[in-house]
């Protein structure tokens, strides 16, 4: 028996509840691990950040502190493996 596409939109996507609560844990874990790295940086008071920023296909990479150096190297090189990541993919889906 065939379905019309309004009644299938209407009905959304079914996601079991056990799924749907490891996405949950999944994303407090991430939210305690940023509040437990934040708060060890403020009390121990040293520590080196590092982050990359994408605007468009172009890396924004910076750093602060002792071992920002290691931490940019490591940002350029996941921006780069990143970049060529998405051209293979990209042109993968392409054939299709």
């Amino acid at each position: 028996m065939l379905r019309s596409a309004e009644e299938n939109e209407a009905e959304g996507i079914e996601v079991s509840s056990r799924f749907f609560n490891l996405i949950i844990l999944g994303i407090a874990l991430i939210f305690v691990g940023i509040v437990v790295v934040v708060v060890a940086s403020v009390v121990l008071g040293s520590g080196s950040f590092g982050a990359v920023i994408f605007i468009g296909p172009f890396p924004i990479v910076f750093g602060l502190g002792p071992n920002a150096t290691w931490l940019i190297l490591i940002g350029i090189i996941l921006s780069v493996v990143s970049v060529i990541i998405f051209v293979v993919m990209n042109r993968r889906l392409g054939k299709v």
